[in-house]
């Protein structure tokens, strides 16, 4: 790739910095040094070498120096700019990042994989701890420039209510509206072997499903001894309210057909563009209490409320698994011999999108430049690196010409002749297992566009997107999903503090009542409960930004 991107290596001058780490985060009041620095004044790489500081983290058993990286090694030699890292291993991040932001003058320029919500961001925003960022992308950011320019609703959902930007974000398309790749993420994954071997049918409604989970239960011995399980058989696994491991999308067919999709808000939107409280709909209620039948018949691994992924992956790997429910069954079992779980109808037959997902995949509090940065201008032109279009991929899935084991590309080129990345099978490794070891994460676009001239599309998202569209999206009823919004700083500070307290309420009956059961008068005291922790006011906010987004 020939690079475009343009920036100068004259610093900002002591003032100036002193006068932005001074007004950086007030209302209204942007950078200033975008003028000051001209951006075709030299190249990279840079003739000299420059030094900027940067915090990221890195998934526990990889690579923990991120200069250690190929992908890093490589934007150094084709910048000439050397960044100094700290590095937090990424379960641990949650813990430590808040202390690492409290003290402004101990940051260093950059935080790359920030992962911020939109309370953190405003937070950050309005104590000076991160710049804003609006003009520097306009002057020094041209990757980053052209990517608003062909998806202009990126920009907007960058956005806060006064036109400011917090921080860079991670784009990743793959399918639009109904067959995004990210309108489900909790798929549910059925062993065809077993169903084979047992001479069962793919289940359709939840009745027939009951009954596979009980064929699977009491051939628990014929099944271990065909298929040489190591361990019980366990005839349906997952991790309860944790996220895609979590088996909400089975309960979409009960009363209305909700179910439960956004796992965080709890919320969804009806044909009417009313936003509700999943958790206070008749066809939660009724899906809760068949989930709890079904753990009464033993038929749902009592690790479920407590198994952390690592356990959860090693049962799945020992092929104990009748049922189970992630992203990719690649990386919980195997592709061979299992398939994507159909609807299951009920009251009804439907599967409610993930909020948001229409407009595919989108972090936009991905990384930030703080306050303690005394050269914006050319941290903002380093970063803008990531958005190129050969660079974004590599960031975000793995690279080429490793010294190991595995490459998640080969280099090749495309119909004009062109460099091209294109996706390695990836055979029996995981593709989570293999990505984490290469990819860098942080701030980076990938558009439909790119596919077939840049890069292929990776095996295992394309077969996921055929799933969704094949499978899934015929039976996406609903018209809406609640969009990406960036709300004001009071709306977003309130929607925070009661979703706390929503959720955990809702989270916590919800796995009490799949193992325990529940009344009628359990019921109604939940929500009563959900009543006095504001879930009125919750949806009220919820139900503006929503009536402003279709005007």
């Amino acid at each position: 790739m020939k690079l475009t991107s343009r920036l100068t290596l004259i610093f900002t001058t002591v003032s100036l910095t002193a006068g932005l780490l001074a007004g950086c985060g007030a209302k209204g009041a942007g950078p200033s040094a975008g003028t000051d620095v001209d951006p075709s004044t030299l190249a990279f790489p840079l003739e000299e070498t420059a030094e900027i500081s940067g915090l990221t983290s890195f998934p526990a058993g990889t690579e923990s120096e991120p200069n250690n990286r190929t992908i890093f090694k490589r934007l150094e030699e084709k910048t000439n700019v050397h960044v100094n890292w700290k590095s937090i291993q990424s379960d641990q991040w949650d813990d430590k990042i808040a202390l690492e932001m409290s003290n402004v003058k101990t940051l260093p320029d950059f935080v790359f994989t920030a992962g911020f919500g939109d309370t953190d961001l405003l937070k950050y925003a309005k104590q000076g701890v991160i710049l804003p960022l609006e003009d520097y992308i306009d002057a020094y950011m041209p990757n980053l420039t052209k990517v608003f320019e062909q998806a202009p609703e990126y920009r907007t959902m960058c956005e806060d209510a006064d036109g400011h930007i917090w921080a860079l974000p991670w784009i990743e398309q793959l399918g639009y509206e109904k067959t995004a790749i990210q309108t489900i993420g909790d798929m549910s994954f059925i062993n065809t072997a077993w169903l084979d071997y047992l001479g069962l049918e793919m289940p359709k409604t939840v009745d027939e499903f009951e009954q596979v989970l009980i064929a699977f239960r009491d051939n628990a011995d014929e099944l271990k001894a065909e298929f040489n399980v190591d361990g019980s058989i366990i005839p349906m696994s997952c991790i309860m309210n944790d996220g895609d491991q979590d088996p909400a999308i089975i309960i979409n067919g009960f009363g209305e057909g909700y179910g439960d999709p956004d796992r965080d808000r709890h919320i969804a939107v009806t044909d009417d563009k009313e936003v509700i409280c999943t958790a206070s709909t008749e066809g939660f209620k009724e899906g809760i209490e068949w989930l709890h039948h079904l753990y009464e018949e033993k038929l749902i691994d009592p690790e479920a409320f407590t198994q952390e992924w690592s356990t959860y992956v090693a049962k799945g790997k020992a092929g104990r698994y009748g049922v189970c429910f992630s992203w990719d069954v690649a990386n919980i079992a195997s592709l061979e011999g299992w398939e994507p779980l159909p609807a299951l109808e009920a009251d009804v037959k439907n599967i409610t999108p993930q909020n948001g997902s229409f407009t595919s995949g989108f972090d936009r509090g991905r990384c930030v430049v703080t306050g303690a940065c005394e050269n914006p201008a050319l941290v903002c032109a380093w970063l803008d690196q990531m958005y190129d279009p050969f660079q974004s991929p590599q960031n975000n899935w793995g690279t080429y010409d490793e010294e190991d084991e595995f490459d998640i590309f080969v280099l090749g080129k495309n119909a004009d002749g062109e460099d091209m990345l294109q996706h390695a099978p990836l055979g029996d490794a995981s593709p989570v297992e293999v990505r984490e070891a290469e990819c860098t994460g942080g701030p980076l676009a990938i558009l439909d566009s790119y596919y077939d001239k840049y890069v292929t599309c990776p095996d295992d998202a394309q077969y996921r997107l055929d799933w969704i569209e094949e499978i899934y999206t015929p039976d996406m009823n609903g018209k809406y999903v609640f969009p990406n919004v960036f709300m004001s700083t009071d709306d977003t500070k309130t929607i925070s503090n009661l979703q706390a307290d929503i959720s955990t309420c809702i989270n916590t009956a919800k796995s009490d009542w799949v193992m325990n059961g529940f009344t009628d008068a359990d019921w109604d005291q939940l929500q009563s409960d959900l009543e006095a922790y504001g879930i009125e006011q919750y949806l009220s906010i919820f139900q503006k930004y929503l009536d402003e987004y279709y005007k």
